[in-house]
């Protein structure tokens, strides 16, 4: 019996090993993806993705935002060199048309100038005691010669006007005139410190009048 009983179980277990191996089917062969299948589930995940975990950030016509714009530098004008004279540089065609003037020849006569300005102080109302004041103030100045001239300042004249030229506005012959340079001088006085008394102070405190 009891080889009986082994028989029994040895043929159960040769029959659970054997039966389940063989009726268990063959997996069917899986069919291969093609490469657009494969590209289009990429793009849908990563859409998928985007659209769920990306905050969409869109900018709207009245959205605060700004745009710099890099300038362009200016560029730096060349300067243009300027065309030397025909004939030399251009200081020496200055110096050549500059005009130089200079005092012209006059004998001057200092007796005969004093003569003139007595009648024109006289004239104008002024008594003795002013013409001396002139007389005083014109001898420092320039001796009463017509052609006293200061290089340093270009005072010229019995009166010393400064520069000379002024007294063209009496006449064009202030060179050499003296009644011309008086007349300037004695209107300058009186507009200027209100008689020749007047100035010769003015010049006794300060050197000029």
């Amino acid at each position: 019996m009891l080889g009986a009983f082994a028989a029994l179980a040895s043929a159960a277990f040769v029959g659970a090993y054997v039966v389940p191996l063989t009726s268990i089917a063959a997996p069917a062969e899986a069919a291969p993806l093609s490469p657009t299948s494969l590209y289009a589930t990429a793009i849908a995940d990563a859409q998928v993705y985007n659209a769920g975990d990306t905050a969409v950030i869109a900018l709207e016509r009245d959205s605060d935002y700004s745009v710099y714009i890099k300038p362009t530098p200016t560029p730096t004008p060349t300067p243009t060199p300027t065309p030397e004279p025909v004939g030399g540089s251009s200081e020496s065609g200055a110096a050549q048309t500059q005009e130089v003037w200079s005092p012209p020849f006059v004998t001057p006569d200092p007796a005969s100038a004093q003569g003139v300005a007595y009648g024109m102080v006289t004239a104008r109302g002024w008594s003795d005691d002013e013409f001396a004041c002139l007389v005083a103030l014109w001898n420092k100045e320039s001796g009463w010669r017509v052609n006293a001239y200061n290089a340093s300042s270009g005072a010229y004249g019995i009166p010393q006007a400064l520069p000379g030229n002024k007294m063209a506005s009496v006449a064009a012959d202030w060179e050499s005139n003296a009644a011309t340079q008086i007349t300037w001088g004695l209107g300058y006085i009186q507009g200027r410190y209100g008689t020749p008394c007047g100035a010769w102070a003015m010049s006794q405190r300060s050197g000029w009048y």
